[in-house]
């Protein structure tokens, strides 16, 4: 019997949530000169973040993301691109894995689990 391979082998063990986060991601062009874009997630984990960039990126490149709980405290962390895809109209899925701080970039996610499933609760 024939097993298919697939083509990414899934490493990752992180809880993962369909979330539209506001992000504003920043970083260093090849030239050394400093950008920043903002963007939203597609979905967040305990340990990185998937999101689209007009930006050019490469896979090990250092980026800062900053956002807020739902409270409006900020969050900076950063961040090392793991994983680049094309999107659609010439824009890249960018995949990032949380370098530091990471506790507070699970206080974060789990700020918005709480916030999320406070608001799913009332319809109930």
């Amino acid at each position: 019997m024939t097993s298919i391979q697939p083509q990414h082998e899934e490493k990752r063990f992180a809880l993962r949530m369909a979330l539209r986060l506001p992000v504003v991601v920043s970083g260093r062009s090849e030239d050394g000169a400093t950008w920043s874009e903002p963007t939203e997630t597609d979905d967040i984990s305990t340990l990185g973040a998937l999101f689209q960039l007009n930006q050019p990126i490469a896979q090990g490149d250092s980026l800062y993301i900053r956002s807020h709980k739902p409270n409006g405290v900020p969050v900076e962390v950063k961040a090392q691109v793991v994983r680049v895809l094309p999107a659609s109209y010439g824009t890249s899925r960018v995949g990032v894995a949380i370098e530091e701080p990471k506790e507070a970039w699970l206080r974060l996610f789990v700020a918005w689990i709480a916030d999320d499933n406070i608001v799913e609760g009332i319809g109930d």
